[in-house]
């Protein structure tokens, strides 16, 4: 593997500035796998992003976390699978002293003006978004594009979540335009799919 090419890994803010556009994939990375990446480079192809970031959790407030890795080695990790200068790790979450997202996108906010941010989230993600904390202020803090994968695509767009935000939802041709939009504003991508997933991941692990 380049040096030159391994995702930079920040325990801090990555470079932002006005009118740079960043998508943002948060989760524990628990591990970061194939679909990881592939839905960080759908995004910046799809939607013309400068960067993505992934923010690494100090852990899931949805799920149990007594069994979670360290941050450092889950981060490591991450970089290491990205392997993309433009994906750009931190753990900035942890720093900020921040659990849920809807902290994490106003202060974000607040530290980082003019900067173009869009959530990035895997469909299945989105099927369970309204168990998120104050899910409708994540929607209405910035942008969200959500990208297809396998075996959810029918409960996604079906769920609470979605109808919800129903007229907020953009045609897919314009996705290039959603980093500009006012939110609440979103858009489904559909395009290459993995079937990878942390949780299978971690149990085929445990079973051998």
């Amino acid at each position: 593997m380049s040096r030159l090419s391994r995702s930079p890994i920040l325990s801090g803010l990555p470079r932002h500035g006005r009118g740079l556009r960043i998508g943002l994939l948060g989760g524990s990375f628990n591990p970061a796998h194939a679909a990881h990446r592939q839905i960080s480079q759908i995004a910046m192809k799809r939607l013309g992003l400068d960067a993505v970031w992934w923010l690494v959790t100090p852990g899931n407030p949805l799920k149990d976390n007594r069994s979670l890795p360290p941050l450092a080695d889950r981060m490591a990790q991450a970089a290491a699978l990205a392997n993309d200068p433009r994906i750009l790790i931190t753990g900035i979450e942890a720093r900020w002293g921040l659990r849920f997202t809807i902290d994490v996108l106003k202060r974000l906010k607040r530290t980082c003006p003019g900067t173009h941010f869009v959530w990035l989230m895997g469909s299945d993600n989105l099927a369970g978004f309204a168990r998120w904390r104050n899910w409708p202020s994540i929607a209405a803090a910035v942008p969200i594009a959500v990208i297809d994968r396998p075996g959810t695509t029918l409960t996604a767009l079906h769920g609470v979540a979605a109808a919800r935000l129903m007229r907020s939802r953009l045609p897919e041709h314009a996705a290039r335009a959603l980093p500009l939009y006012k939110a609440p504003a979103w858009v489904f991508l559909h395009g290459r799919r993995s079937a990878l997933s942390s949780t299978a991941i971690r149990a085929a692990r445990k079973a051998d």
